[in-house]
């Protein structure tokens, strides 16, 4: 039996040179390359962002329910990506520099970028535009909140965040602290993911631009959960050749929410337009999201690890 591919390290994260990865193929008798399968969650969350746990814990999580490849995936911030990446060296296990961008065109249209250089200004300047957006939205959150009754406290929320990127958990973790409701989803169901929430926006980059940056820095770009859209199938397939057109690399077939025919749908929408299939958990935690675990996925990542 084939065992699982050995993990490559990054050994600078600012040049992002990764060392040869041992057992990638095997040759068949017919000297032909064979991909081999890992076991693999490309959605992750941490604290960086809006997950539960400190980058370093997270990986630690991973590699005790078996991954041997995690991307860390937090939204507008690649501040996570170095202990991340140094706790897998220790751990054994492949931790790839990730991030997920919100773009404009869609309230649920989201890029997951893999293997870039974290460094890049493509990637840093992006991020600081979206962080600086996020910091303006907060303050409307607040105000939007007390309009509904919601009377809670920023400073509280920013403690919440701990320095890292202010996002909807934080401010749902406030407000079942302070008896406002009972769980983070029904904050999200009553307050934090309406259509009368959506009126308070923040900066976007389109999807081209998303991309863009992602394939500077020297990454990949894959649709996040493609479910989320809720578009009928003719416009999914008009929206995944657009963005192939733009250069997007994969689509994120497997995802917790996926039905078995979703998930045939999107496969077959990647095999149409040359795109990578991948798949995640969205993982952020028990206390942030308590249906969702750690996915192990079994994946063909030697595009992505080679």
């Amino acid at each position: 039996m084939m065992k699982p591919t050995e993990g490559r390290t990054v050994d600078n994260l600012h040049e992002i040179k990764y060392t040869e990865r041992r057992n990638t193929v095997i040759e068949s008798d017919a000297k032909e390359r064979i991909p081999m399968k890992v076991t693999a969650d490309l959605h992750t969350h941490s604290s960086a962002s809006d997950g539960q746990y400190p980058p370093e814990e997270l990986v630690r999580l991973a590699a005790s329910r078996g991954l041997t490849v995690m991307a860390l995936t937090d939204h507008d911030t690649v501040e996570g990506i170095e202990p991340a990446v140094r706790e897998g060296r220790r751990a054994g296990m492949t931790v790839l520099p990730g991030v997920e961008l919100g773009a404009a065109e869609h309230r649920s249209l989201h890029l997951l970028g893999y293997a870039f250089d974290p460094a890049s200004p493509a990637i840093t300047d992006l991020c600081r535009k979206l962080r600086e957006g996020r910091d303006e939205r907060k303050y409307r959150i607040i105000d939007f909140l007390k309009e509904k009754g919601v009377e809670i406290s920023l400073e509280e929320v920013e403690q919440t965040a701990g320095g890292a990127v202010i996002a909807r958990p934080h401010f749902a973790q406030v407000m079942v602290r302070r008896g406002h409701v009972a769980t983070v989803r029904e904050a999200f169901d009553r307050y934090l993911d309406t259509e009368e929430y959506q009126r308070i926006e923040r900066f976007k980059a389109d999807a081209a631009t998303c991309i863009a940056a992602i394939r500077a820095a020297g990454g990949h770009a894959s649709l996040a959960h493609p479910c989320q859209l809720k578009l009928p199938e003719e416009e999914m397939a008009t929206l995944v050749r657009r963005l192939a057109d733009a250069g997007l690399g994969a689509i994120e077939c497997f995802y917790p929410a996926h039905t078995a025919q979703q998930v045939a749908f999107y496969r077959k929408l990647a095999e149409k337009n040359g795109l990578q299939v991948t798949g995640g958990s969205d993982f952020h935690g028990e206390r942030v999201k308590p249906n969702i675990a750690l996915a192990a996925w079994p994946l063909e990542l030697d595009w992505l690890l080679g």
